[in-house]
């Protein structure tokens, strides 16, 4: 019988979002109630793939692994950048898996690269098609600590071209879906037979002899079975996916018997809740009963090296049914919203191929005044990208540059490199794959645009803005409000375009509310922010009305090298309105004037002369709270509204409690209750459960009542937002156990607040508080388990208990 083999891919990605401006994410309020997109994909699936569990068959954990340790993956580059900054836990269990996979798979590791930005490589040009792989090269090699032996192709698409490049930079293999294999036949045999439509057998691999005389491997996954992963429902149940698995290999005359699915990660707990953990049963199942050996492709082809060959059908990839249009036109491949069109996709490529080639002959040209090769420099800039310290940057430009550099010419050099690194990401696939140009996936590719025009504009002092709109201009819209994308760069782009006038009055207005914001529960780190503020002066005055700040600060950018020094200031007048005033043409001598001006017009309490004198000494060019990035703007707003809120929420109280026992008593004759009332009780009982479950030391016994209100009248729950902090205030209590484990205070104070949190109507994320009680039975339970004495015995039964609420077995 032929040795079978399965594996299973996940291409693990999501579309660079951070602010091309910032280099960080901000607050997306579509992933609420997580602060963006990413966080709340992590936590629904790249953090539980990292310690996935594994159920019985009453839903009880009798196991956790790394699911990632046990099939094939890829990582965006970009993603990988932003997890090992904001998730870096995660990031480690993803280095550790590949290294732990080496032990499963005879040295292989099971993550391999993916193109850099995610663009779709036959619609790039070579060069492009070049820096991209040796981006993803150097980025694996850095994290993972190793040369990748495979390349994920963006959506597997692919061309005769792009295999070259692979193959040129010692690329192995690639994973292709049947309908891009052409032409197959076993090496050494002359006639060539059809298989096109999906007829090649995915269960082995195909080698394909390159124009150049190169070779790369080439892996096709069953495209059946991979489609009930994304859209049947074979990630309901994790013994039917093995045993899909196990039942799904076709005897190909001899050798060994491959099975491999591919599909997008995401699957696997973001887009099919829990789907995690129908894969770790999977995983579990074949490994424990054998109807296969599970591998990893560099394994397999190591093992049965390809002993046909294949020849692809050009510009063609997994996703599009016409090859690779829907990147490029109105080809009809869609997320399927009726009566809308994707007109806008094609004058969108158009519009950054003109761009594209309008900054490459200047880059060019500019960058061999002072780089030995331009193109070469740019290959190798990931270097500096993955590591912005001074030193690094030296090092750098010491080995491209064609001769020593003034400060001012390696400043020169990092934009130049800056513009180009920007012109690459605008072309990330996600800009074209949905139905609307308005969507934040296009707007941010956009955005890319907008920071390598700018770049342009410092670097040539040339317009390219006022065209590359123009062209936009024939992208239309399917919202009659946006028009076009022209319309849409005006409304959406240009407002979030930032130099460091706007740095500058963004770090003073926040200055003014720094001690009000600077304990905000959600408050994000941004560990990747390129800009450093360095103050030199502040000085702020608050008379309990107003409030004004005055400072003199140094801003530097970690990308381009830049510092400038800016005079500021700005006065709060109550409520929104925030006037700030900034200029770097402001010597100190007339910063002294300029503060003593101002102070004194406050101590006087002369507040309109105030805005008189930001106008002379700052122009008509102001900033107020519109002009603050998203999580500063929230975070300030908040504070403002405080008061208001809490007179709200008085007034909630005051109609919800005299009118309580009347809602009762309707509930209780099933009369519905007047609106008016119970949406006080709604506002009242939501604000207090949100209050309680943040708090340091939860009171269960007004938590009692409040639950037993919301039960009985029938209150509804802001489920999502309430699962959420219950979440993460049992995952603390848990945290805190884990320093002092056999604390039976501790144990029991945690099983009383998961029973009455129980008692909500909440879906919980208990994945972090499960791996820390994992971690005390592994260390606690077993010794203690052997003792016989009183407060052993109890702290089992305790911990026991404890675990059956959140539903871990014990063996």
């Amino acid at each position: 019988m032929a040795e079978r083999y399965i594996c299973i891919h996940g291409h693990f990605y999501q579309p660079p979002r951070e602010n091309p401006w910032l280099e960080e994410v901000e607050f997306q309020d579509s992933a609420q109630p997580y602060h963006d997109w990413n966080e709340r994909v992590t936590a629904e699936c790249y953090a539980p793939n990292a310690v996935s569990r594994v159920m019985d068959s009453d839903w009880r954990i009798i196991g956790l692994i790394n699911n990632y340790s046990r099939i094939s993956f890829n990582f965006g580059p970009t993603l990988l950048y932003w997890l090992a900054s904001h998730k870096p836990k995660v990031y480690e269990s993803i280095l550790n898996a590949d290294k732990e996979s080496m032990n499963n798979f005879s040295g292989h590791g099971s993550a391999i690269a993916q193109v850099y930005n995610h663009m779709i490589m036959p619609l790039a040009n070579r060069r492009d098609k070049e820096t991209q792989v040796k981006w993803a090269i150097y980025d694996f090699q850095l994290r993972f600590g190793r040369f990748p032996e495979g390349m994920w192709l963006p959506e597997t698409a692919v061309d005769t071209e792009s295999l070259e490049v692979l193959a040129e930079n010692n690329i192995k293999f690639t994973i292709l879906s049947p309908i891009q294999a052409s032409k197959m036949r076993k090496i050494g045999v002359e006639e060539w037979v059809d298989v096109s439509d999906g007829k090649i057998d995915p269960g082995r691999a195909y080698l394909c002899n390159l124009p150049s005389g190169k070779t790369i491997s080439l892996l096709f996954f069953d495209k059946r079975t991979a489609s009930d992963i994304a859209f049947g429902n074979l990630l309901e149940n994790g013994e039917a996916f093995a045993k899909k698995l196990a039942g799904s290999f076709n005897s190909n005359g001899g050798g060994a018997l491959l099975e491999n699915v591919a599909s997008d990660g995401e699957l696997y707990g973001h887009h099919h809740p829990h789907g995690d953990m129908t894969l770790a049963y999977c995983i579990y199942y074949i490994v424990s009963k054998d109807p296969a050996k599970l591998t990893n492709y560099a394994e397999f082809l190591e093992k049965h090296p390809a002993e046909y060959e294949v020849q692809i059908v050009e510009n063609t990839s997994w996703s599009c049914m016409h090859g690779v249009e829907r990147w490029r036109s109105d080809c009809g491949d869609n997320m399927g919203h009726e009566g809308w069109n994707q007109k806008w996709r094609k004058p969108l490529r158009e519009a950054m191929d003109w761009l594209r080639d309008e900054l490459a002959p200047r880059f060019e040209a500019e960058a061999a005044k002072y780089l030995k090769n331009p193109w070469g420099a740019r290959n190798d800039y990931v270097r500096v990208i993955l590591d912005r310290s001074r030193e690094n940057i030296e090092a750098f430009l010491t080995e491209h540059a064609n001769r020593q550099l003034s400060e001012d010419e390696k400043r020169r050099v990092i934009k130049l490199l800056e513009m180009q690194r920007h012109t690459m990401l605008m072309y990330t696939s996600c800009g074209w794959f949905f139905d609307e140009i308005s969507g934040i996936e296009t707007v941010q590719v956009m955005m890319y645009a907008a920071r390598a025009m700018q770049l342009a504009k410092e670097l040539f002092d040339v317009d390219l803005e006022s065209q590359y709109i123009h062209l936009l201009e024939e992208a239309p819209s399917n919202i009659a409000e946006f028009q076009n994308g022209a319309k849409i760069y005006n409304i959406f782009v240009k407002p979030a375009v930032v130099d460091f006038t706007r740095i500058s009055a963004q770090n003073t207005i926040r200055e003014l509310f720094a001690e009000n914001i600077k304990t905000a529960r959600t408050t994000p780190k941004m560990p990747n922010c390129c800009f450093k503020i360095t103050p030199e002066i502040s000085e702020k005055w608050d008379d309990g009305k107003f409030r004004l700040i005055v400072n003199r600060s140094s801003v530097s950018s970690s990308t381009t090298l830049d510092e400038q020094i800016f005079s500021c200031a700005a006065i709060w007048l109550g409520d929104h309105n925030v006037t700030c005033g900034v200029t770097s043409d402001m010597h100190k001598k007339a910063f002294k004037s300029m503060r003593n001006k101002l102070v004194g017009c406050f101590d006087k309490g002369q507040i309109n002369e105030i805005i008189v004198w930001l106008s002379r000494y700052f122009g008509q060019q102001n900033y107020s709270l519109k002009d603050l990035f998203k999580d500063d703007q929230r975070y300030i707003l908040e504070y403002i509204v405080a008061d208001g809120l809490k007179k709200a929420k008085d007034l909630y109280d005051i109609v919800y409690h005299d009118n309580s026992a009347m809602l009762r008593f309707m509930k209780e004759i099933r009369i519905p209750s007047p609106k008016p009332l119970q949406s006080a009780a709604e506002v009242v009982l939501n604000m207090d459960l949100e209050r309680l479950l943040s708090a340091e030391t939860t009171d269960l016994e007004r938590m009692g009542r409040l639950i037993n209100d919301s039960q009985h009248l029938s209150v509804k729950l802001d489920s999502p937002l309430l699962g959420f902090i219950a979440s993460e205030k049992i995952a603390a209590e848990f945290n805190k156990l884990s320093t002092d484990p056999e604390n039976l205070q501790s144990l029991t104070a945690i099983t009383a607040l998961i029973r009455m949190v129980k008692e909500l109507p909440l879906e919980l994320n208990l994945w972090e508080s499960q791996n820390i009680a994992f971690k005390i039975a592994q260390s606690r339970y077993q010794s203690l388990k052997s003792k016989s004495d009183e407060a052993s015995k109890l702290w089992i039964a305790s911990f026991v208990k404890l675990c059956e609420l959140i539903g871990i077995r014990l063996a």
